[in-house]
This record gives C-alpha cells, structure tokens and sequence, in this order.
C-alpha cells in the first residue's frame, strides 16, 4: 500500500504492480489527463506513452492497462507510433469519485508493472455565504463577523473577509480605503478585524469571499457602524444583605432583593438591563420588564416580587448599550435564591361522614376529609391542619379536636353541634379560618349513574338529573375498593365536581387495573345534601382463570341436560355476562348455543341416538372467555318409556308363553282334553293286530258263535265309520232276534271271523281287508242303506260307495254329535233315529271288553258299564 503525503489519501496498489523504479520505469513513460480537479460527475481523458527505450527485452510482447484506484478499466484503444512510442488514450465518461489515482501500467510477462500515475479531484464550485453579521466586542476592542459558509465543495475553499472604509455615513457608497482581508482558518466561519484599522463612528462595508480551483463566490454586503454593534460584557448578579428594616420587601414573603454590578470595562456607560428567573426542573424561564442604569451607577439593587413563598429560583441578568443600541451582553452567572414563608393561603374542598353512636346516642362520631384547592395564591407551604369546634372561644384558649398533618381526622361531637372550624398553619402563622357545616340527606338524590373506563387508570362516572328537579349546587364523588358494606368503607378516595350543571367526571387518582371500585355520588344542595347511590366498575378486567364444570344431569335418545356452578366471583374479573355451549359429533360437526349469565342448565336437542358428543363450556366476560374441560356424552338407544313399553310388551308375551305352556303341559297330561283337540287314532294301514293283541287274554270269554259268519275271512284292520242315518249295511249285520239276545253293550260290536283262532301274523305288505265298527243304533235299521260311511283304507283306488275320501294319517275324527261324555243308554232299547248321540272311539290301551280280540284297542267313552260284560 503506499499513502499520499499531501491529502492523506490512501492509494492502494495490488502487489502485481510495484513501483516503476524497481524495475527501471521511472523513466520510460508519460501519463497526462485533461484535468486533475474537475466538476463531480463530469468526464476526463487520459493518455499515456510507453518509450521503446525502457528496460524491456526486444520482441517481448506488451499492452498498455488501465486502473483507478482498485479498479481495472475496460481495454482502451491502444497503438505503437512509428518512432516505436507505445501508446493508449482513454475516456472515463462519469468521474463520480471526489478523489481517485489513475495509474498506467505495463503489462509484462503476465504482471502488470506502474509506468506513470496521476491523482483526479472532483468537487463543486462554492455556493455564496450567508447569514453575515458583525459584533464589536468591547472588551477585545475587536470586530468580529460570523457567516454561514453553505454546503460542502469536497474541495479545498478559502473564505476571506474584505472590507472597506466609507467616506460617508451613507449606505457605503463611496469607498475610501480598503481594510486588511482576514482570512479564516480551516473550518471556521468567523474572522476578526482589529478596532485600531477602523474609522471612529465611520461606516464599514463588509463581505465574504469564498473561492476555490472550480470558482469563487461573494455573501452580500453589510454596510454597519462599529460602534451601534457593540456587545457589553455580561454584568454581575449577587443576593442583597438582609436589612434590618422590619418593613423592607425583603421581609415580605414572595419578594427577593438581588444586588447587581456592571461589567469593569463598560461602566462608564449607560445601560438598559433585564432579569430572567425560573424555578428548578422547569424548562422555561421568566423574563422580568428592563430597567435602566447610568452612567455614573456602577452597581444598584433590585427587588423583585409577587413569587410563591418558600420557593426557591435561579435568576440571571444581562444589560445593552443605551439609547445607542448594540447587541445584548451574554447572561450573568445564574444566581440561586429562596423566598420567605408565608402564612397559608388555601381554600378547601371539604367532606365528611356522620354517625350516632351505639351506646350514646347524643354524641356523634364524624369523620371529616378535605383536600386544598389548587390556585394561583396556594403557593405556600402546609405544614399541617387544626380543626376546631365552632364558635371559638373569645379569649383564644379553644382546643382543637384535630391538629394532624393529614387530609382527615375522626373526632366526637353533641349531636346538637352542626359545624366546626378548619385551618392551615405553617411556621408563618395560620391561614383564614374554613366554617365546615354537617349537613343532612333531605335532598333529592339522583335519578341514576353509570361508568366508562377511558384507559386502565381512570374511570368516567356520569349521571343524569332528576326531571324537573332543581340542579344541585355540587356533587361529591366517592370510590374504593369493593366490596364496601358501609359508607365509612371508602376511605381517602373523594372528589368534589363544584360545577352543579356537570354530568360526569373523571376519577384519575388511586385507580388500578383489575380492581372493582365502589363508585357513591351524592348531590349537594343549599344547606342539604341528597341520598348517594353507588354503582360497582373496572377500569380494566381480567379475562377468567377457569369456566365451570359441566356435568351431565340426564340423558335420552335425542337430547341431554347438562348443568353447572358458576362458583364465587373473583377479585379483578368482571361478573360472567354469557355462557356458550358447544358440542360436536363422530364426524367432528360442531354446533352451539349462547346463554345468559344467569343459565345454570342447558338442554342439546336434536341429537342423534346411540351416538358419542364431546361437549364444552365457555364462559365469557367483558375481558375474554375461557373453556372449560371436555366432557363426553354417548345418547341411548331407548329411552325410559320405551323401555317400559318394551318391558310390558315382553311381559305379556312372556306371560301368553307361560299360559301356552300351562296349556300344552295340562292337554298332555288330562287325555280327555288331548283328545278332544288331537284324537289319538289309530292307522290300520301303517299298524299290524298282531303287535296290539297281547300274549295273555284277561277277562270273561264272550261266545257269540251265532254272529260268526264262516265264510268271511278275518278282519285284521279297523275302519271308524260315522253314521248319519243310522243304517247298517245288510250283509254285515244278522237277524234281529239274534241282535236282541245279546247284551246292550255288546250289540255295538259287530265281529267277523273266528275270535278264539291264533292270530296270523301279518306284515305290513300284506292285503288289507276291511272292517268297520258302528253303534248300537245301527242295529235297529239293518235293511236301510249307510249314507254315512267312513271307511280307512291303504287302496289308492275309489271306494265304490258313497263314500267321502279317507281322512289323512294325522287328522283327528269326531264320531259323535252329542257333548263328550254322554251316556250309553242302559236298556235294550235304543233311541230314536234322529237321535245326535254317537259314540267316540280312540285308542286305548286297556278296556271292559279285553276278552274281545278286535276290539283290545278300543274305547268306547261314556260306556261305564261295559265293564260287567
């Protein structure tokens, strides 16, 4: 790096270019530019010449290159004259740099090595000064003159101050002799001429030169008088001795006494003089009416009154030339004083509260607020409070009921005492007595009150009158914090809107976020004062910490009852203005439903059956909301109604169960019931004699040996014939005196074949033959047709009587008309033809007539007395 000792500029050189003279360069080459110092942005050209006679190596390849400062330039145009002088031209269309190095450089065996370097300015040309003015110090016997040098050249610039004697006191038009320029230093805007090369009370022309290498400018002229442009020296401020003269306005509160000298150099001269003051921390001061001094007064005092008492100020002076005019001095050094104390001088905004006593009701204990009233005379300082019973004693001796330095005090008074006395007192005495009068709530009272909360510590309480009532002459405002039961509660926070015809008011002091306030106005009126009423406020709230719990009450198909407990309310929230209740399904469907503050329940409709919901609660006030947990409810299937309409439905199904059962059971076990509804008949077609027949014959042997028909062979099978008419076929039955021998219950048997022969044995593909069994009432008709013949038979041919087809295997028949259970006639006699009675015939295993082969199976019901047979 090399640094450039005339501007201190930093030139910085890449170490593939050193510096010509150590490669033998210095002399070999040339570099020239069409300016070094030019306009900032304008253009400059450069060229540069390379001499063939340099410490170069014949034949080796060179080229000219360009740089500014880090910056290589674009290739240029280059060429070899033909003296063999190598050179390059280039053109730098916008020069934006105040300084800059260009450099030329030979490129050689790949290095670039320095040939020549020139150094580029840009800049301005400067702008004329302003702002010329000129004081004479009179103390330096000097004149001195200040200007306003304009913006910036990025140049070096000059500014001389020139001026010239004037023949005249015109307005310097003709110019006498010139005076000695003044030339500032580096960065200055002010220059001096001495007092010695000026003309007494002759005018001076002055101006300002600024110029540089780009051009020059001059300020305006100033035609002035030395001597109407004299500065004084600043004067000296000290405090005045105390004197002892009782009456001097040094004693008087609010009053100072400041000593005052003028400056050694100028106090032969008259002066006007002016007083400034300010009290500590305030940022303006105070400028006190001028006053004069002669020319003979080198010192003088000055008092300066109607201050607040105990205060303490700073002051400060300075004076001017007078009449002939000049500049004003600098301030004096500041001079810190304090005023003397006075007696208080307060008003007071006064407020209280009275109750009897419980256990002597002719003394009341009061407690009295009051607070000063901000005006311009409350200056002074308190330095406590004296309350006293009203009226004062005569000779001065009154003991005060309260002497404290706070703004209340409780005490004891009769109930007859209305009024009390209030003062303030410093170590200056007391201030005017205050008449404080008890007044008593026979007033109206307002019609009602209401709040806003601007920011987080203020609240707004307004009201609204009672309709054509009188205006009150003020009102008092009372808050504290809640809850608040008694009136004596809200201590220390009170206001008094002395404005009878305001509306509302602002409460700025001793209020907090988060804080419910107990807000009381009370209206005052001529000697009595209206009932208060209180309203309960934030000025900010807090969102709820916790929403209530929801649980589930009761639940149904479509519906559910939940409920909750708001629980206690907190301090810094709000009461709950709303609760919202939302719900969602399986399929993440959300419903919900606002209520008011005061629900305690809700009731979810339309819900699907046998379906889960997941429920929640928000409970919100006027700073937020906030959820409570999730609480999961399935709905049922059934309902209770429907459950109990099902349970009797089961019920009564169970029941006719249980009595089908009871039922079947008794059918099963009473045969004659089971056979009334399922007649147990026998098949003859699919059953064989010889399994029904047992192996041993019990009972009487009937011989009935004139009813056997030789010739017809042996009935192995039984077919149950109904009679309608009560006709016999005529080949079946005998004659009648052989029907008439027999006994009455045997007539009802019609056999065929020999009854004592062995039973042959059959087996179930044998041929069937037929057979039929009828009532005794048949026998009475034999030569009549049988219209009413049921025959069974295991031919699937047609019967060739008239028959009705054979009944199915499990089909129960009915052989009688007459109510079971009627009786066969004893006698041989029989019924009329028309007679409905019928024998019913089923099978049964024992019987009266077991002597009787065919007839092993059979019963005949109501035949009691075929057992004798």
């Amino acid at each position: 790096m090399l640094y450039h000792k005339r501007d201190n500029t930093l030139i910085a050189l890449l170490l593939t270019c050193p510096f010509p003279h150590l490669l033998g360069l210095q002399d070999c080459g040339d570099i020239q530019v069409s300016a070094s110092v030019i306009h900032l942005g304008a253009s400059v050209t450069a060229s540069c010449t390379i001499n063939p006679n340099c410490m170069i190596p014949a034949g080796t390849a060179t080229r000219i290159v360009w740089k500014l400062d880090w910056e290589k330039l674009p290739d240029s145009w280059q060429h070899q004259r033909e003296d063999g002088i190598l050179q390059s031209n280039i053109t730098l269309p916008h020069f934006n740099h105040t300084r800059a190095m260009l450099s030329c450089c030979l490129l050689w065996k790949e290095t670039l090595q320095i040939v020549e370097q020139a150094e580029l300015k840009a800049g301005y040309p400067p702008q004329p000064p302003s702002n010329l003015s000129c004081v004479m110090n009179h103390t330096a016997q000097v004149l001195t003159c200040e200007w306003k040098s304009g913006p910036s050249t990025y140049l070096p610039t000059n500014f001389t101050l020139k001026s010239y004697n004037s023949r005249s006191n015109d307005n310097c038009k003709f110019r006498k002799e010139p005076i000695q320029d003044c030339v500032s230093k580096d960065g200055e805007s002010q220059c001096s001429i001495p007092r010695n090369r000026l003309l007494l009370y002759q005018k001076v022309d002055i101006w300002v030169k600024a110029e540089n290498v780009l051009g020059e400018a001059e300020s305006s002229h100033l035609c002035i008088n030395p001597i109407e442009v004299v500065k004084l020296d600043p004067p000296i401020l000290q405090a005045a001795k105390i004197s002892p003269d009782p009456d001097s306005s040094l004693r008087q509160p609010g009053c100072l006494r400041l000593k005052w000298k003028k400056a050694r150099m100028s106090n032969h001269m008259e002066q006007m003089c002016e007083l400034q003051y300010q009290r500590p921390g305030e940022l303006t001061w105070v400028l006190v009416s001028p006053f004069l001094t002669s020319s003979t007064q080198h010192e003088g005092d000055k008092d300066l009154c109607g201050l607040l008492s105990a205060t303490r100020y700073v002051l400060q002076l300075r004076c001017i030339r007078w009449p002939m005019g000049g500049h004003w001095s600098d301030w004096s050094r500041s001079l810190d004083l304090t005023t003397k104390e006075r007696r208080p001088r307060v008003r007071f905004d006064v407020w209280w509260r009275r109750r009897v006593q419980k256990l002597n009701h002719t003394m009341m204990d009061i407690q009295l607020f009051w607070k000063p009233v901000l005006t311009e005379e409350n200056d002074n300082r308190v330095q406590g409070y004296l309350v006293f019973p009203s009226p004062l004693r005569q000779d001065g001796e009154s003991q005060p009921l309260c002497n404290t330095t706070e703004l209340s005090c409780a005490f004891q008074l009769p109930e007859r005492d209305k009024e009390v006395i209030l003062t303030a007192y410093n170590i200056a005495g007391e201030s005017s007595p205050t008449i404080v009068t008890f007044w008593e709530s026979q007033g109206t009272s307002l019609s009602s009150i209401h709040t806003s909360a601007p920011d987080a510590h203020s609240l707004w309480v307004g009201w609204d009158h009672p309709p054509g009532q009188p205006l009150p002459k003020a009102y008092v405002i009372e808050w504290c914090l809640a809850p608040a039961h008694q009136e004596d509660d809200c201590n220390g926070n009170w206001k008094i809107e002395s404005n009878g015809s305001s509306t509302g008011t602002l409460l700025d002091e001793n209020i907090m976020p988060f804080q419910l306030y107990k807000i009381t106005v009370s209206p005052l009126y001529d000697g009595t004062r209206g009932h208060p009423q209180h309203i309960y406020a934030y000025s900010r709230e807090k969102a709820l910490f916790h929403a209530p719990k929801l649980k589930l009450k009761h639940i149904g198909r479509t519906w559910a009852e939940l409920e909750w407990e708001p629980g206690t309310p907190e301090l810094g929230k709000s009461p709950i203005t709303q609760y919202t209740v939302f719900w969602t399904n399986t399929q993440d469907k959300g419903f919900s439903v606002i209520l008011n503050a005061s629900s305690r329940r809700c009731i979810l409709r339309g819900l699907e059956p046998s379906t889960m919901y997941h429920v929640h609660l928000m409970a919100s006030n006027r700073a937020g909301g906030i959820n409570s947990t999730d609480l999961t409810v399935v709905t049922i299937a059934l309902e209770e109604k429907d459950i109990n309409v099902l349970l009797i439905l089961i019920s009564f199904f169970s029941v006719l169960v249980f009595c089908v059962i009871i039922t079947l059971v008794c059918l099963h076990k009473n045969h004659k019931m089971k056979n009334q509804f399922w007649p147990n008949v026998p098949d003859p077609a699919h059953s064989s004699l010889g399994q029904w027949i047992p192996t041993i014959l019990h009972g009487e042997t009937i011989h009935l040996s004139s009813l056997r028909d030789p010739a017809m062979p042996p009935v192995s099978k039984i077919i149950v014939l109904k009679e309608e008419e009560k006709k016999l076929p005529a080949q079946t039955m005998g004659t009648d005196e052989e029907v008439k021998n027999l006994p009455h219950l045997v007539q009802a048997y019609i056999l065929q074949g020999d009854p004592f022969l062995p039973e042959p044995q059959l087996s179930s593909n044998d041929p069937i033959q037929y057979g039929k069994v009828m009532g005794h009432q048949g026998y009475q008709r034999q030569h009549r047709s049988p219209a009413g013949l049921y025959l069974r038979s295991d031919s699937t041919q047609p019967l060739l009587a008239d028959l009705t087809p054979s009944p199915k295997l499990y089909e129960n028949m009915w052989f009688q008309k007459s109510p079971p259970g009627s009786r066969v006639p004893s006698s041989h006699s029989f019924p009329e033809e028309d007679s409905d009675d019928s024998t019913f015939l089923s099978y049964c295993p024992q019987g009266p007539l077991l002597d009787f082969p065919l007839m092993q199976g059979l019963k005949i019901e109501g035949a009691e007395g075929l057992g004798g047979i």
